[in-house]
């Protein structure tokens, strides 16, 4: 079979499992030239569904996008679904977040959010068994109902607690009217409280933007804030400064992830690498959108991932549970 005609039955799959599409359905597809064999597998799902579809290609000639374009916000109207599939600049994220507020506002569409997808990632992490995917999710979900603070450790020196209560877990397998989801998706995720994360991260797999790390880097946090930046390679150290601190909300945690695709593998795309099984990871920045509270509203949300994560929970009760030791769950 041709990889277009696979990569056309990833995306049936995917429509059917996530978005519980049908005929009913009209569809929006914003993209552009670099994911144009992607974006049409998309359209050709649709039309399996007999759901309108239509397409907004990015002019690469206009990159990287600051404002949303008028074109695009004429057919955003009365769309039910909207599949972002594009090439990831790192300088139109505060576009990408414009236009994700956007969407939500209107509180009656599906979205799907592929910054950086690849065919590759098609036909390997978005072709999984949802139903799988699924059991592992609600698994750790139910471990993570009334949590109040997280522990994480690694070997490699992370030492780590985060505040959470009354800010809820999310699985990212399914989305529902005024939702969101990263395709390939397949992570449990909350937004922490923005002034209760202490301790110690090293960070030894990816960041968003960079891609894969040869040396590790040491983030500290005191009260929800990044304070330091530290690794032998002075160069990351530079470039990281310049990428996070843009406004006043960029260095404050956003999010705690963690990976439950068992397709998904790191290769320096964070779209893929933070779904990975056996690993966690940390945001800072936006999270203003997530389900369940977060007060964060900067321009920029960037993930930062390691491997092997060692938690543990405390209750609102106070009992504790070990909900995974070196990254493997415990449930």
């Amino acid at each position: 079979m041709k990889t277009d005609e696979k990569m056309t039955g990833v995306a049936v799959q995917a429509l059917k499992e996530l978005f519980d599409i049908s005929s009913n359905d009209r569809v929006l597809i914003l993209t552009d030239i670099h994911c144009k064999r992607i974006a049409e597998a998309f359209r050709n799902a649709c039309k399996e569904f007999g759901s309108h579809v239509e397409s907004f290609e990015i002019n690469e000639q206009n990159r990287p996008l600051k404002e949303l374009p008028e074109m695009l916000l004429k057919m955003l109207t009365g769309s039910s679904i909207v599949l972002n599939i594009f090439k990831a600049y790192s300088e139109e994220i505060p576009f990408r977040i414009k236009w994700i507020f956007k969407v939500e506002e209107i509180k009656k569409i599906k979205m799907g959010h592929m910054p950086g997808i690849t065919e590759d990632m098609m036909l390997r992490s978005v072709n999984v068994d949802y139903n799988k995917m699924g059991a592992v999710s609600d698994s750790l979900l139910r471990s993570l109902q009334k949590a109040d603070k997280i522990h994480i450790t690694t070997e490699e020196g992370t030492d780590l607690i985060l505040g959470v209560k009354d800010r809820p877990f999310t699985g990212e397998i399914g989305v529902e009217q005024s939702e969101m989801i990263n395709l390939p998706c397949g992570e449990v995720y909350c937004a922490p409280l923005e002034t209760e994360a202490e301790g110690v991260v090293v960070f030894n797999a990816s960041i968003g933007d960079i891609g894969l790390l040869k040396i590790p880097l040491k983030i500290y946090l005191e009260k929800g804030r990044i304070t330091k930046f530290d690794s032998e390679d002075k160069n990351l150290i530079n470039k990281i400064n310049k990428l996070q601190n843009v406004d006043e909300d960029s260095m404050v945690i956003g999010e705690l992830g963690i990976g439950v695709n068992p397709g998904a593998i790191i290769t320096g795309n964070m779209l893929e690498d933070e779904k990975t099984l056996g690993t966690a990871h940390l945001a800072f920045g936006n999270n203003a959108d997530f389900p369940g509270g977060g007060r964060n509203k900067s321009k920029i949300h960037r993930d930062y991932l390691f491997y092997r994560p060692t938690i543990e929970v405390t209750y609102t009760d106070n009992s504790k549970k070990l909900i995974a030791r070196r990254g493997e769950f415990n449930f």
